[in-house]
C-alpha cells in the first residue's frame, strides 16, 4: 500500500509541470533551478529557436522567490528504475514504440514525458534533481513527413513546424536572481506612487496638429453617424406608436491604415503612430487550482501582452491567491521593461486561495495613485476560482460581494456618467464565479470573457489588447433631439450605456465612453409619429456626438443629418428598413437572453429553454433571416447552443451560466468577447470584432516558438455583409 501511494504523489507532482522552488530545510545542498526555461519569454512570439541573441535575452536565469501569499510548493522526491519513467510510472523498454531519453546525469523518461515536463520551465532531474545544461524539447505535434521524429543538432533551417531538437541552456546570469529576488522580498510602498514617468520626448506639441473644423468630413479621426428610419414613408392621416429609428455609429480608423496611399514622410510622427498610449495593470490569479497547465498557460499569455505592450505603453502586475502582492510598478514596455516584466511573470508559482477581491483592489490602487496618466487606461482580471476571502456589502442579512467599492476612484461615476477606467475580466475553466466576475466588468465598463478551453487564454488576452492598443474615440456622448414639435422619445434602451432624457422626453443622451479603431455602435431609437399635416415630409430626428481624441487631445464636435419621411395621402409599399430589421433581431435576442438567465438562476431550466426557443422562432420569422443574414444566423446559433448548455442543472453550472453572461456582456457592450469553443456556425462573437482585433488575434494563432501552430480554438473574425433589401 505504501509503495502504491509513493507512485500516486510522485505522479501528481511530477505531471504538474511546475517549478519545485527550494525550501529552507534544503538550505545550500539544494539544486538550484535558476537556468530553467522562462515560460513567459520561451513561449513569446518574439522567441525564434533559431535566435541566439534571443535566447540570451528572453531566456535569462532567474530565482522565483515566494511572493508575500506563501505560495510555496513542498519538494518532491523520488527514485526510478532504468526500467520505469519517474514521470508516468510507466515501462521503458526500447522497440516498444516510445523513444526515450537519457540525460547527461544518466537517468532515462520517455521522451514525450520529459519533453513534457521541460517545456514548461523544469530544468532539474525528477528523479536526482541534478541541473541539466541540455534538455529535450518537443516542437509542434503534427507528424513529420516520413514518420520520424528528427534531432537537430543546432540552428538548422527548414522543417521547424514538426522538428525536435536537443537545446543547450544559456549561461547563468550573474545579476539575474537579485531583481527577481527583490520585487517579492522588499516591502510595498504604502502609495502607489512610483510609477515610471511618461515618455514626453514622444509626444508632439498641439501647433505641429492641423486645425480641423468640425465638419471636415475628410479628417482621418472623424466619427461616422448614419440614420435610417424604420421605413420611408408613413401616410399621413395615420399615427404611429413605437416607430424606429436606427442611429448607427462607426469610429474612425487607424492613420496608419488611412495613409497607406499617402506620403507618411510629411506627416508628425504621432499621426504615424496612429494610436494612444496605454496604462493597463493585469490582475491575475495564483492560486493553488491554477498549477500545472494552466500557469503556464498564463505566462505564456502574458509573455505575449509583454511582447505587444509598446515602449510609451506602462504595464503592472498584479499577482493574488491567499492574498496579493504588485510584482512591479507601472513601468514603460522598453527592452529592460520588457525583460524585467518576463522575468518577474516567469517567477510565479501557484499555491493558497482565491481572494479576488484583494488583488482588484490592489489592481485598482495603481491606478488611482499613480502620478501620471497615459491616454488609456485598463485593468484585465483573470481568475478561475471562487472569491473565498470577498468584501461584503452593507446587507448582513443577504451578504453578497461588494467589488463596487474596490473599482478604481475615477471608475466609479455618478449617475449615467459612465466609467473611465474599465476592468475586463476573464474566468478561467469551469470552477470560476462568472456571476461575480460578470457583476466587476458590468460595473466598471469592461467585458466579461468565458475562458472555457486552456489553450485560449492568449488568444482571449490578444484579442482584447488588440482592442485597447486601438482607442480612437473617449468620453463619446450621443445626444438626440427631436425637430418635430410633436414627436417625443420613448424609453432609450442601449443595453448597459447609461441613457438619460430631458426637455419633456424631447432630448435624450446616451453615454457611449470609448471607441476601437473602427468599431461601431448601433442604438434603436422609438418615437410616437402623430398624424401628419398637410406637409409631403416630416423630420424627426437630429444627432449630435461629442467626443475626445486621446491622440491629438481634441474635443471634437460632430452634428449628423436630420432623419426624415415621407408623409404622402396614400402609401402603396409598406418597405421595411433591412438594417433596422437585423438590429432589432440583435436587442430581441439579448433580451432573450436576458430573461432565460434569470429564469434559470431561479432553478426553471425548462422556462429558460422556452424562452431562447421562441426568440428563435420569431427571428426567423424576420425579413433580415428570410433573406439569408448572416448576423440572424449566428443569433440563432448562439441560442441554440446557450439552449443545449441548459440541458441540466449540472451543465449550467458548469458552463451555461458563464456561456450566457459573455454572452450578455458582448451584447450590451457591443464588444468582442471571448466565449471558448464557440459553434460550428459564424458566432456573434466575432461580429463585434474590429480590424485590430483580428489582427492581433492572428498574431497570437501563428507566431509562437517560429513554427506553425495547431488549429486556432478561437476563429478569426467573420465578416456579416448587408444582403440585398428585398423589394
Amino acid at each position: 500500500m505504501a509503495s502504491k501511494w509513493r507512485k500516486a504523489k510522485i505522479a501528481l507532482g511530477l505531471n504538474l509541470c511546475v517549478y519545485v522552488p527550494r525550501t529552507l530545510e534544503e538550505g545550500s545542498s539544494s539544486i538550484d533551478a535558476t537556468g530553467r526555461f522562462s515560460d513567459a519569454a520561451s513561449l513569446s512570439p518574439s522567441f525564434s529557436p533559431r535566435s541566439r541573441h534571443s535566447e540570451s535575452r528572453l531566456l535569462a536565469p532567474t530565482t522565483p522567490t515566494p511572493s508575500s501569499s506563501g505560495l510555496r510548493l513542498a519538494k518532491i522526491s523520488n527514485r526510478s528504475s532504468k526500467k520505469t519513467c519517474a514521470i508516468c510510472l510507466g515501462t521503458m523498454k526500447p522497440g516498444h514504440g516510445h523513444a526515450l531519453f537519457t540525460a547527461e546525469c544518466s537517468h532515462t523518461f520517455h521522451f514525450h514525458c520529459i519533453a513534457s515536463n521541460v517545456k514548461h520551465g523544469n530544468q532539474i532531474c525528477p528523479v536526482c534533481r541534478a541541473k541539466w545544461k541540455e534538455v529535450p524539447f518537443q516542437g509542434p505535434t503534427s507528424d513529420p513527413p516520413n514518420g520520424r521524429a528528427r534531432i537537430n543538432p543546432g540552428d538548422w533551417p527548414g522543417d521547424d513546424a514538426w522538428m525536435t531538437v536537443l537545446r543547450r541552456l544559456p549561461p547563468r546570469r550573474a545579476d539575474s536572481n537579485r531583481h527577481i529576488a527583490s520585487l517579492f522580498q522588499a516591502p510595498e510602498p504604502t502609495v502607489f506612487n512610483d510609477d515610471e514617468a511618461l515618455d514626453h520626448q514622444a509626444e508632439l506639441p498641439a501647433k505641429h496638429f492641423p486645425t480641423r473644423g468640425v465638419s471636415d468630413q475628410s479628417s482621418i479621426r472623424t466619427l461616422e453617424i448614419k440614420m435610417h428610419p424604420e421605413v420611408s414613408a408613413v401616410q399621413r392621416s395615420t399615427s404611429q406608436q413605437n416607430f424606429t429609428v436606427l442611429i448607427n455609429l462607426k469610429a474612425p480608423i487607424t492613420n496608419s491604415k488611412n495613409n497607406s496611399g499617402r506620403n507618411q514622410a510629411n506627416l508628425p510622427p504621432i499621426s504615424q503612430s496612429s494610436r494612444a498610449p496605454v496604462d493597463l495593470v493585469t490582475v491575475l490569479d495564483v492560486s493553488g487550482s491554477m498549477a500545472g497547465t494552466k500557469i503556464a498557460l498564463l505566462k505564456r499569455a502574458m509573455g505575449f501582452v509583454i511582447q505587444n505592450l509598446g515602449p510609451s505603453d506602462r504595464l503592472s502586475v498584479i499577482a493574488f491567491s491567499s492574498t496579493a502582492r504588485r510584482l512591479f510598478p507601472l513601468r514603460r514596455m522598453t527592452d529592460s521593461g520588457r525583460q524585467q516584466a518576463l522575468q518577474a511573470v516567469n517567477s510565479l508559482i501557484s499555491n493558497g486561495g482565491t481572494n479576488i477581491a484583494e488583488g482588484l483592489r490592489k489592481g485598482a490602487k495603481v491606478m488611482e495613485e499613480r502620478r501620471e496618466k497615459n491616454p488609456v487606461g485598463s485593468i484585465i482580471l483573470l481568475s478561475d476560482g471562487q472569491d473565498t476571502y470577498s468584501v461584503c456589502g452593507p446587507d448582513r442579512a443577504n451578504p453578497r460581494p461588494d467589488y463596487q467599492s474596490l473599482l478604481p476612484f475615477s471608475a466609479r461615476g455618478s449617475g449615467n456618467s459612465g466609467f473611465q477606467i474599465p476592468v475586463h475580466a476573464f474566468g478561467f475553466g469551469a470552477d470560476h464565479d462568472a456571476a461575480s466576475m460578470h457583476s466587476i466588468s458590468e460595473t466598471s465598463g469592461g467585458t466579461f470573457s468565458f475562458i472555457e478551453a486552456e489553450g485560449v487564454i492568449q488568444d482571449a488576452f490578444a484579442q482584447c489588447i488588440g482592442g485597447l492598443l486601438s482607442v480612437v474615440v473617449q468620453d463619446l456622448r450621443v445626444s438626440i433631439e427631436c425637430v418635430h414639435p410633436g414627436l417625443h422619445l420613448n424609453p432609450l434602451k442601449a443595453g448597459s450605456y447609461g441613457t438619460r432624457l430631458g426637455n419633456n422626453a424631447r432630448m435624450g443622451v446616451i453615454d457611449v465612453g470609448d471607441l476601437y479603431a473602427d468599431e461601431e455602435r448601433d442604438f434603436l431609437v422609438s418615437v410616437n409619429i402623430p398624424v401628419g399635416d398637410s406637409s409631403n415630409e416630416m423630420a424627426l430626428l437630429k444627432v449630435q456626438c461629442a467626443y475626445k481624441d486621446p491622440v491629438l487631445k481634441e474635443t471634437l464636435t460632430l452634428e449628423g443629418k436630420e432623419v426624415t419621411i415621407q408623409r404622402p395621402e396614400i402609401v402603396k409599399e409598406r418597405v421595411v428598413s433591412f438594417e433596422v430589421d437585423r438590429q432589432r433581431n440583435r436587442v430581441q435576442a439579448a433580451e432573450a437572453m436576458a430573461e432565460a438567465r434569470t429564469a434559470a438562476e431561479k432553478g426553471d431550466l425548462s422556462i429558460a429553454v422556452s424562452i431562447l426557443e421562441s426568440c428563435r422562432r420569431v427571428l426567423s420569422e424576420s425579413i433580415s433571416a428570410r433573406a439569408g443574414d448572416r448576423l440572424c444566423v449566428a443569433l440563432d446559433a448562439e441560442l441554440k447552443e446557450m439552449q443545449e448548455r441548459m440541458a441540466s442543472r449540472r451543465m449550467y453550472e458548469v458552463s451555461g451560466r458563464a456561456y450566457v453572461l459573455s454572452g450578455l456582456s458582448s451584447h450590451s457592450w457591443q464588444r468582442a468577447t471571448a466565449r471558448g469553443d464557440s459553434t460550428d456556425n459564424a458566432s456573434l462573437v466575432h461580429a463585434y470584432q474590429t480590424p485590430s482585433m483580428v489582427d492581433m488575434l492572428t498574431r497570437s494563432q501563428t507566431v509562437l516558438l517560429g513554427g506553425s501552430l495547431p488549429q486556432p480554438s478561437v476563429r478569426p473574425a467573420k465578416s456579416f455583409p448587408l444582403q440585398p433589401q428585398p423589394r
